[in-house]
């Protein structure tokens, strides 16, 4: 794959934030530093990323994908009520993939695990509402 200079230019952008961003998200931050660039684009591109395996797309459960620009298998935490996802510094279980494939005819490559919860300003919000 060729890194032209809107791949470039997002890939070192997502590897810069920690929060996790939607296509639409990375849209907007983006466009600052290049108006003309499409949404499409956008797509099309972190799609292309993530194939490379350059960065991890992440379906989360029933949201819009979620990029992260660290490509090592690593955890994440996703908040039940507002979509925050976050990494949890952890360090990926390998006997887990062992385990499935003593129980399964698969070939496991990797896994992915994610926690569910309730993030900080969530919970603090629901406090200060009760």
């Amino acid at each position: 794959m060729r890194i032209t200079k809107q791949r470039q230019l997002i890939l070192e952008q997502l590897r810069k934030l920690r929060s996790h961003p939607t296509a639409d998200d990375m849209y907007h931050l983006l466009r600052r530093q290049m108006p003309k660039i499409s949404l499409g684009t956008v797509y099309r591109n972190l799609e292309l990323l993530s194939e490379e395996g350059l960065i991890q797309k992440l379906d989360v459960g029933g949201t819009q994908k979620r990029f992260d620009g660290n490509p090592e298998n690593h955890y994440h935490v996703r908040c039940l009520r507002c979509g925050r996802v976050d990494d949890v510094e952890l360090e990926p279980d390998s006997s887990i993939e062992a385990e499935a494939r003593r129980l399964t005819d698969y070939e496991i490559v990797r896994h992915r695990l994610e926690f569910i919860g309730i993030c900080p300003e969530c919970r603090a919000a629901r406090a200060s509402a009760t």
